[in-house]
């Protein structure tokens, strides 16, 4: 669903709220209405009667009217947060479902654009939303107000100074799209400006070295010309604004003023009726015009660019359900491809692989080189450019309640507030005591479990008291009872001391099913029953003796890692 259409869903969905605040609308226009009447009734049954009281009295009304009209008011400002926030809400939602379901998300650390998302668009949308239900809306009341109350006071003065209202609302309508678009422009320009002028001002020492102050001061005149011409662009768009609200505003007063003392002469009005007239016009209408120009112009536009940037970055693409369930255990991958958003180089390319049921893979390489990458791949968090990768026929993407065949055990470990039991049955909801117990038994975390009071003892947020040792252990015991029978360790080792990873990586190689280790220390590699090596673009595939012997460059880091008296003790292991 676009940003757009679910933006006017959200808004429909809260119609009964809409329903309240339109009574209040109406309430709140009482003084709007009745004020050029009760003007006229004033003047021609009181005052221009000989009867002050009478007027007087009628004046009074007239305050009634405005103490209504601040009460409709105030019930629309209590009101409007019952429209609002659920829209917010719902556009808080599509800001994070489009983060979770980013084909390229950030490589570490926090989404910053998500949360400026939530933080920047979705608050101006909030906000501008408020505006326009609070001033936008109580001025189209008045507005609306003001011309009906001058039908019913002077009916025959209605029609000429209407029209050029009407004619000025209609201008004012057609003029936002071309507003917004100068706006975005110049907005676009402003960024291109400090972008060229922080680029030559951080390497003015270059610049000046290679003698091409010219050729920079010709780049920074060229940002400079577009940002003038585009606010140019812009001040004449508020200049014709400036016309129209003329127009509108000013034309049927001047016509008023005009037309009024001959049609009081020929009998078509009184005196009262004129004076209302002019009432609704300069006190209500001209003023409610203004108004919504400077409201609409401002408020209208940050409204329209703010959706427009949530929709070029939020909404995620329309997934099915996954309902599949996988064949077997065999991962097959084939021609995987995927590069972080417009790296002009692939992390991952073209890879083949096909890991049997039961098999175990170390993949090693340099540090940044992609194997994080690999994994958020295998694990189907990543949805790679081209290629694909199935785990028993079915696409990992595809995967019904993917936990229950594959699960990802990352580097930082995952542990929430709650209890043991239920951080280690996360994968496994209907895993008994003794399961959960084992599991902690076989990956070396049973000395934890017992130092925290057992199953029942509970954990703090973000795994406060636990080191991140302790936490990677309770996240390799929470994958262990998991059903699933392929395991994908990312790292998952890397804050254990090199005995507790070996005890680790022997039991899941023991558990059954597919394991791929993402390697942390390069021992890792010489358990498993293949290695894959990943080295920019050379990727190799091998046991750790045919990548020995083959691959000089598994060779020198093999020796780099590895003391030669020990090299025999591990490859015997």
């Amino acid at each position: 669903m676009s940003v757009g259409r679910l933006y006017w869903n959200a808004l429909a969905g809260q119609w009964r709220g809409g329903l309240v605040l339109l009574a209040c609308s109406v309430l709140e226009g009482l003084p709007a209405f009745f004020s050029g009447r009760l003007v006229e009734l004033a003047v021609n049954s009181g005052f221009a009667a000989g009867k002050p009281g009478v007027g007087l009295g009628w004046l009074g009304v007239f305050g009634l009217a405005a103490l209504a009209g601040a009460f409709g008011s105030r019930l629309v400002w209590r009101q409007l947060g019952k429209v609002v926030e659920p829209l917010r809400d719902a556009l808080v939602t599509a800001v994070v479902r489009g983060v979770l379901h980013d084909p390229a998300p950030p490589r570490s650390g926090p989404d910053a654009r998500g949360v400026a998302r939530i933080t920047q668009h979705v608050e101006v949308v909030r906000d501008a939303t408020g505006g326009l239900l609070v001033q936008a809306r109580g001025m189209v009341v008045t507005t609306a107000a003001a011309v009906a109350g001058l039908v019913t006071v002077a009916g025959s003065l209605a029609l000429p100074v209407v029209i050029p209202v009407l004619v000025a609302l209609a201008g004012f309508a057609a003029l936002l799209p071309s507003l917004a678009r100068r706006q975005r422009a110049l907005t676009l320009a402003d960024e291109g400006t400090a972008a060229t002028s922080g680029s030559i001002f951080a390497g003015m020492r270059d610049v000046v070295a290679c003698g091409a102050e010219p050729v920079a001061a010709l780049t920074a005149d060229h940002a400079m010309d577009w940002q003038a011409t585009a606010a140019v662009r812009v001040a004449r768009s508020a200049a014709l604004r400036s016309v129209i609200v003329a127009l509108g505003g000013f034309v049927p007063l001047v016509l008023a003023l005009a037309l009024a003392p001959s049609m009081v002469a020929r009998g078509e009005l009184t005196a009262g009726a004129a004076l209302g007239a002019l009432v609704y016009l300069a006190t209500t209408l001209q003023p409610a015009l203004r108004g919504l120009a400077a409201t609409a112009s401002t408020v209208v536009l940050r409204l329209l660019v703010a959706l427009r940037r949530l929709a070029e970055t939020t909404a995620p693409p329309e997934r099915r359900p996954a309902t599949e369930s996988p064949a077997g255990l065999g991962l097959a991958v084939r021609g995987l491809t995927f590069r972080w958003g417009a790296a002009p180089e692939p992390v991952v390319r073209g890879l083949n692989l096909d890991l049997r049921p039961g098999e175990h893979l170390a993949v090693v390489g340099p540090s940044g080189i992609g194997k994080s990458t690999l994994a958020g791949l295998l694990a189907g968090l990543l949805a790679p450019q081209h290629g694909e990768v199935r785990l028993g026929g079915v696409r990992v993407g595809r995967l019904a309640d993917r936990p229950r065949h594959l699960v990802l055990v990352p580097q930082q470990a995952y542990v929430f507030a709650g209890t043991l039991r239920e951080n280690l049955s996360l994968f496994h909801p209907e895993a008994s005591d003794r399961r959960l117990v084992a599991a902690a038994e076989a990956v070396g975390a049973a000395p934890l479990l017992a130092r925290l009071g057992g199953l029942d003892a509970e954990l703090g947020h973000g795994a406060d008291g636990l080191s991140a040792g302790e936490a990677q252990l309770l996240a390799l015991a929470r994958a262990y009872a998991a059903p699933a029978g392929v395991v994908v360790l990312d790292e998952a080792t890397s804050t254990l001391d090199p005995a507790a990873e070996v005890h680790a990586e022997r039991a899941f190689a023991a558990r059954g099913g597919t394991l791929v280790v993402i390697a942390h220390r390069l021992s890792s590699a010489v358990r498993a029953h293949r290695v894959l090596l990943m080295d920019g673009r050379e990727t190799l595939l091998g046991s750790h003796d045919e990548l020995l012997a083959a691959a000089p460059r598994y060779a020198e880091m093999m020796r780099a890692w590895l003391p030669e008296q020990r090299k025999s003790q591990l490859e015997a292991s």
